[in-house]
């Protein structure tokens, strides 16, 4: 039998002598399937036939079928021979306990299928009774042996799930390929209304509008035009998902008191029926006559029409792609979302499940610890769930999964989760094992990277591993042309850049616009996915997408700072080693340093090419700790390792907070003393800047005009003694000897330092 890759392998091509080339990535298993497809001429009158599928130990049993002569199942079971110590397969048609007939297979003698070959054609086989004899009635069957790459193995029964009895449960522990609902943004430019029609006239109306969408709802600010022909030309952007059934309803109201809107009108638009805009040209708008009830869900209403109407401009934006996930970890197609402007794909990924070492008991099941397990990859629109292994803490699932990938700057994202469905768990959530992400950048074409990731879950009693899973990747690329000109090119479609989405408002107000249309296109996905059958609950959705990203979190503060630490930690060092240079430690490297600053100075074409032959230099030097597996998720750089229990406790807290007045007291004074340094911290860099602007601004006046005196002597310097000259002495004076140097600060520090700012105009 063929093993798993393994590590030492890694960074080298798959060879040996595989089953099937398509599933060279797993270990392949061995199983004998068997499809019941129906029965005819049986012997007996009103009988309620079944047929029971058994070998060895285990046994199964197709529908039963209720006073049919007659019948047809179409269903198939796979055996996994890893357990299998007999060489008989029985089959036996029944009417409750009675046997009718049966078709035994010697195991030997079963053909076996390897993929792409054909289906194996079902043949007639006449039943026989318990001596043998031949009796009234035949089963039509078919038998083979193949592995987990046939076709039919996602839709069969398996000997691994014996327990599991009802179609409901089955379909909850197979595996399924799903596929993400097509996004599209939808922008509803609302620009005027005309003959309005207030109930109270004796008042300048404040009228807006309300847009809604499903479950989204947007509404414009108060027109300033407080008339009966109110302006706005305000843009509202909804995320839409095909097919579009929900229709957009667009309310125009009066705000005639404070919690309390009279509506003007109504109308109802369909958007199978609007336009796609595929760049930023400008969009034909309409008039749409507004009614004062409308039909919404089949239910029928009086419709009153009159003369108020209102002008949009409506359109789906198809040059955007929708984001549903953080954009610094987005997994697969980042293509606009209109096929006109989609581009072929530039390589292959794929990824081998092997299976899970050490999973934590999730459950109490018949009294002991039990784990159903399960996995769900994601990478672009399409999503893989695997087969739910029963009662495993170390479960082999040894399923491959290909996608097309069209930009490697991308992740694939793998979850585990235990399975809480098997046996009718009603409204119970699947628990979350752990989660690993995989950038597929890190990966050299063609080859098998094998690997055992961990997999943790932060919880409100810490960090905790979960155990590990093992999984096999390759990522094959067509072109190295085209890669390299990847590298040239946006990471979204050329729409966000050209014309952003949203145009207007502060930065602030933009980000949170931008927040919220990811939120609710990840509810799309998974509103669209929680539809299929079996459906992808949101629970296990939202974990993969990683809705709650962008809720507050110290403890990702305080590890987004020590990022930053750690990538100016080389800046540090470099700055460390010159102020040893300066202060002469090593004199030898000094004098070193002092012929190579001549050198760049009388040579300053030189300048260039040896700032980029120390960049080389350095990157080869780094060659020998490269990585050698792509990363995963890091306990420390998370600071999960080290978290407060009020922080993880304020982590895990719902929005808005539920917890006690105290509790929350205590938090916002934590809150208010970070966000006391960071202002200071603001400050200090404003204030350097003003100091900066008013050089030139004569907010000072004697220090301006020192400054302006100071320009012209460095005019006269420059010009008469050359420019290599004064930075030859700069340099020289700057790596000067200790015995030269004073530690007063220098006078074009003083003065810089004495330069006003604005601080003291603050209130």
């Amino acid at each position: 039998m063929q093993r798993p890759p393994q590590e030492d392998f890694v960074g080298g091509k798959v060879t040996g002598d595989m089953l099937t080339s398509t599933f060279d990535l797993v270990e392949q298993m061995l199983y004998l399937y068997v499809r019941v497809v129906k029965a005819k001429d049986l012997p007996w009158k009103d009988l309620d036939p079944y047929v029971e599928v058994r070998m060895g130990n285990y046994s199964c049993t197709t529908r039963h079928f209720v006073k049919k002569m007659n019948p047809e199942w179409n269903q198939v079971f796979a055996f996994s021979m890893v357990q299998i110590q007999v060489s008989v397969l029985e089959l036996n048609v029944k009417d409750k306990d009675d046997s009718v007939g049966r078709v035994m297979f010697d195991l030997n003698e079963i053909p076996k299928r390897v993929p792409p070959d054909s289906p194996l054609a079902p043949q007639w086989y006449r039943l026989e009774d318990g001596s043998g004899s031949k009796v009234k009635g035949e089963l039509m069957l078919a038998v083979w042996m193949g592995t987990q790459a046939d076709e039919a193995f996602p839709e069969s029964w398996h000997s691994d799930a014996a327990t599991v009895s009802g179609a409901d449960a089955l379909a909850n522990i197979r595996s399924k390929i799903y596929r993400s609902p097509k996004l599209w943004y939808l922008r509803v430019n609302v620009i005027e209304a005309q003959d309005l029609i207030p109930g109270d006239r004796s008042r300048f109306p404040e009228v807006y509008v309300k847009a809604i969408l499903g479950n989204q709802e947007l509404i414009s600010k108060v027109s300033g035009s407080k008339t009966i022909n109110p302006i706005w030309n305000e843009d509202l952007i909804f995320v839409a998902a095909e097919p579009f059934e929900e229709p957009l309803i667009l309310s125009v109201e009066d705000r005639v008191a404070p919690n309390k809107d009279v509506i003007l009108g109504k109308c109802l638009i369909h958007l199978q029926y609007i336009e796609t805009r595929l760049d930023h040209r400008p969009m034909n708008s309409k008039w749409y006559n507004l009614e004062k009830h409308v039909i919404v869900d089949g239910e029928k209403e009086e419709e009153i029409n009159f003369a108020s109407r209102i002008h949009v401009s409506l359109y789906l934006e198809g040059g955007y792609h929708v984001l549903d996930e953080p954009i610094h970890y987005s997994s697969g197609d980042l293509r606009p979302t209109a096929k006109q402007l989609q581009k072929s794909s530039i390589g292959v990924l794929e990824l081998g499940i092997l299976n899970a070492q050490g999973l934590l008991p999730m459950k109490i099941k018949d009294g002991r610890a039990s784990t159903d397990a399960y996995c769900v990859v994601k990478y672009g629109n399409k999503w893989v769930r695997t087969r739910t292994i029963i009662d495993s803490l170390a479960p082999k699932w040894n399923e491959q999964y290909t996608w097309e990938v069209f930009d490697p700057w991308t992740v694939i994202t793998i979850g585990v989760f235990d399975n809480w469905h098997i046996r009718g768990g009603g409204q119970a959530r699947d628990t979350r094992i752990g989660k690993v992400r995989i950038r597929l950048s890190a990966f050299e074409t063609d080859r098998v990277y094998s690997h055992s990731y961990p997999l943790l879950v932060f919880l409100p009693s810490g960090v905790k591993k979960m155990g590990e899973i093992h999984l096999a990747v390759r990522f094959t690329f067509s072109s190295l042309m085209n890669m390299m000109h990847l590298f040239s090119q946006p990471l979204l479609p050329k729409m966000h850049y050209i014309h952003p989405l949203i145009v207007e408002g502060s930065l602030y107000d933009k980000q949170t616009k931008m927040d919220r249309l990811r939120y609710q296109a990840s509810q799309m996905v998974s509103m669209g996915l929680s539809r299929a059958e079996p459906p992808l609950r949101k629970e296990i959705v939202e974990y993969m997408l990683d809705v709650k990203s962008d809720m507050w979190s110290m403890r990702k503060i305080r590890a987004n700072f020590l990022r930053i630490m750690d990538v100016l930690g080389g800046l540090i060092a470099i700055r460390k080693w010159f102020d040893q240079i300066c202060n002469w430690k090593n004199p030898i490297t000094t004098l070193v340093i002092h012929v190579l600053y001549l050198i760049l100075v009388l040579y300053p074409r030189c300048i260039l090419p040896t700032i980029f032959l120390s960049l080389s230099l350095i990157v080869v030097w780094n060659y020998r700790y490269r990585p050698r597996h792509p990363p995963f998720m890091d306990i420390r750089l998370s600071c999960a390792d080290d978290a407060h229990p009020d922080e993880r406790d304020e982590e895990f807290d719902l929005f808005p907070t539920v917890r006690p007045t105290d509790i929350v007291r205590i938090r916002y004074d934590r809150l208010k003393s970070i966000a006391g340094s960071i202002q200071n911290v603001a400050g200090d860099i404003a204030n350097q800047l003003e100091r900066l602007d008013s050089l030139v601004s004569w907010r000072d006046p004697t220090a301006t005009k020192l400054f302006v005196i100071s320009c012209l002597i460095a005019v006269i310097v420059l010009y008469f003694m050359g420019f290599r000259v004064v930075t030859l002495v700069t340099g020289f004076y700057v790596l000067r000897h200790p015995w030269f140097h004073h530690n007063l600060p220098s006078a074009p520090l003083n003065f810089f330092t004495r330069l006003p700012t604005r601080i003291d105009s603050m209130l």
